[in-house]
This record gives C-alpha cells, structure tokens and sequence, in this order.
C-alpha cells in the first residue's frame, strides 16, 4: 500500500505507506539542497540531493546516490536562511524507494537543532 503527498511545490510523491506510520511527528514540505555522506562496505559514499519533506525527527530526500536501509549518514543541509549548512553528524536510512529515502535524524547540535526548529516553525506558518 503507497500514500502520497504534497511536496513544497505542489508535485504528489509516493512515499511507502510503512514509512509513514512510524513517524513521530508531522513533516513539513520543503525544498532545498543538501549533501550526504556515509559508509558503505570499504566505500565512502558521497551524495547530493534535495530535501522533499522534513519534521525534528525526520527529512525525505532525493538523492543521486543510492543508500540502503540502516545505513548511517551525515548531513549537511543547505537551509534557505543563507547561513552555514545545517549539520547533523548522524542520521539512520529508515527507508528507500528509487532516488527517495528517508531518514531519521539521530546526533543534531544544539545550535543546529534551534535553526531546525525556526525553519520548521517558518515553513509551517508559511503554510497555513
């Protein structure tokens, strides 16, 4: 079973239904840049991508390399507050479906953390 939403610009995505039902809180659709990185096996894997839907949880993204389920990645997210890139050195790969994936924010520093939560806060009454 697949649901969809509404991404920041108004295209439909498919998330699986599975991922869904285990989020603790309510995302926010979004867009902006961000990179990855990770270990997979002996390899360093480097991505870029976009972020389709965030909450203080969580964050779907799109990326160009493909990651797998439980692999850990650190993030930096290139906010559209013009400030350095939000960092967060852990985030764990709960799902992946194509170019999309989404993670769980695990390790995110308390300045990170407070600009996270003023760009939610942002985007949410953006939104009502």
């Amino acid at each position: 079973m697949m649901k969809q939403m509404k991404t920041a610009k108004g295209m439909e995505t498919t998330y699986p239904a599975h991922s869904i039902e285990h989020r603790r809180a309510k995302r926010i659709g979004v867009s902006f840049g961000l990179m990855y990185s990770g270990i997979h096996g002996d390899d360093v894997l480097i991505g870029d991508g976009n972020a389709v839907d965030l909450s203080e949880g969580g964050l779907g993204i799109r990326g160009n390399c493909p990651v797998t389920v439980g692999m850990e990645l650190t993030l930096f997210l290139y906010l559209l507050d013009e400030e350095e890139p939000l960092f967060v050195s852990e985030a764990t790969v709960a799902w992946t479906r194509g170019s999309l994936f989404g993670v769980e924010l695990q390790e995110v520093g308390l300045h990170d953390g407070d600009r996270m939560r003023s760009f939610l806060h942002a985007q949410s009454v953006g939104q009502a």
